[in-house]
C-alpha cells in the first residue's frame, strides 16, 4: 500500500542568516539596516486606524505603487508590489520561466534562486563567475529560458555596469532577464533605464535594506505593463490580498520621505568605506562592494574561526560552508559605533 509521504515535495530549503535575540550582540549578519525607519513611518504606524483592518485591502496596493510610480517617474501600471522581494522574484519565476530551456544565474549569487528553480521545476544551469567572482558575459550568450542578475551580487557586493547589462540583455530578447536590485540604493547605478528601453527587463527592489522595512515584508517589480500584467494574473491566482493594509501606508510613507532615506543610505555608505580601510589595516581583502556589507577573508586565519569566534563575543557575521566562498564572511554595515567595536574585537582575533 503507498504511502503518503511518497507524494511530498522534497526541496533542501533556502538557510537564511541566523537570527539572535541576545540584550547585547551587535548582528552584522542579514545586512539589514542599523538605522530605523523614515519618522514618516512611525507616524502612520501611530495615526493607523485599526478598525480598517477588518476590511481586505486592496488587492493592488495602489497607494504603494503610486508612491513607488511618482519617485521613479514611470507609470503605476509598471509597478507590481508583492511581500518582500523574494516574494516578488518567486512570482516572477513562475510567470516567466516556463520553457523547457535552462534559466541562467550565477554559481555564487542568492542561494534563492536555485531553490526557486526546484520548486517550480525550472531546469537551470549556474554559470561559474571568475576568479576575482565577476560574472562572464560570454556564459550567458547561448539558448536559455531565462536569466536572472543579483546586481549588486550577493554575497560578493560587486556591481556590473549598465553596459555590461546592456550587453547580456541584447543577447537575450527573446527572453525575459530579471535584474534583482536589493542592495542598488548603496551603489551609483540602477539598470531601471534599461527596462524602460527593453521590454523584456525586469528590475526588482526591496524597501527591507535601504529603506530600514525588513520587518514589514515589502517588494517590488519595474518593467514594461505587459510584464506587469502577466505577474498580476498568476499573482491573483493564489493570493488576492497580498499586501497589508498597514504595509500599503507604511511602504508609501518610506517612498515618499527622499530626505530621511538619502540621509541614512549615506551613513551606511561612508561607514562602510571606513570598514574597508580597517579591514585592510588588519590583513582582509575583499571584493569593491557597492552594497551594504563587505565579503572579506583574511590573508592567515581561517574564516571559519573568525567566525566562532566573534560569535563568542555574540557579534554575529555571514559564513557560507560552500565552495569557492568557505574562506570568506559577509559583514553587514552596521552603526558607526557597530562597526568600531566590530574592527576592535575582530583585530584581537587575527
Amino acid at each position: 500500500m503507498s504511502s503518503w509521504r511518497d507524494n511530498l515535495r522534497y526541496i533542501e530549503p533556502y538557510v537564511p542568516g541566523e537570527q539572535p535575540d541576545l540584550p547585547d550582540m551587535v548582528k552584522l549578519n542579514t545586512n539589514e539596516n542599523p538605522y530605523p525607519p523614515s519618522p514618516k513611518v512611525a507616524q502612520v504606524i501611530k495615526d493607523f486606524d485599526s478598525g480598517t483592518l477588518r476590511l481586505y485591502p486592496d488587492p493592488g496596493s495602489k497607494v504603494l505603487a503610486d508612491a513607488i510610480a511618482k519617485r521613479y517617474k514611470i507609470a503605476s501600471n509598471e509597478v507590481f508590489t508583492g511581500v518582500g522581494s523574494d516574494d516578488v522574484l518567486a512570482i516572477a519565476f513562475m510567470t516567466f520561466f516556463n520553457s523547457k530551456k535552462p534559466i541562467l544565474f550565477p554559481d555564487i549569487t542568492y542561494s534563492f534562486y536555485d531553490v526557486w528553480a526546484k520548486l517550480f521545476c525550472i531546469p537551470y544551469k549556474r554559470p561559474e563567475l571568475d576568479e576575482a567572482f565577476k560574472i562572464k558575459a560570454e556564459d550567458y550568450y547561448c539558448d536559455n529560458g531565462g536569466i536572472v542578475i543579483a546586481n549588486p551580487n550577493a554575497p560578493t557586493g560587486i556591481r556590473q555596469d549598465k553596459s555590461f547589462l546592456r550587453d547580456i540583455i541584447e543577447h537575450n530578447r527573446d527572453v525575459v532577464v530579471i535584474i534583482d536590485e536589493a542592495y542598488v540604493d548603496f551603489c551609483r547605478e540602477s539598470a531601471l533605464p534599461l527596462a524602460r528601453e527593453y521590454d523584456n527587463v525586469l528590475v526588482v527592489q526591496t524597501f527591507s535594506k535601504s529603506r530600514s522595512l525588513a520587518g514589514m515584508r515589502i517588494g517590488y517589480a519595474m518593467g514594461n505593463p505587459e510584464l506587469i500584467k502577466a505577474m498580476d494574473d498568476v499573482r491573483f491566482s493564489f493570493n488576492s490580498y497580498p499586501m497589508t493594509r498597514l504595509s500599503v501606508a507604511v511602504g508609501a510613507a518610506a517612498m515618499e520621505d527622499e530626505e530621511y532615506f538619502r540621509e541614512t543610505t549615506r551613513k551606511v555608505i561612508d561607514t562602510r568605506e571606513w570598514t574597508k580601510r580597517e579591514l585592510n589595516k588588519l590583513g582582509f581583502s575583499f571584493c569593491d562592494s557597492e552594497t551594504n556589507f563587505i565579503f572579506a577573508s583574511h590573508e592567515s586565519v581561517d574564516a571559519k574561526y573568525i567566525f566562532e569566534k566573534l560569535k563568542e563575543k555574540h557579534i554575529f557575521v555571514r559564513y557560507f560552508n560552500s565552495p569557492r566562498i568557505d574562506n570568506s564572511l559577509r559583514i553587514s554595515i552596521g552603526t558607526q559605533e557597530d562597526m568600531k567595536y566590530f574592527i576592535s574585537e575582530l583585530g584581537k582575533i587575527v
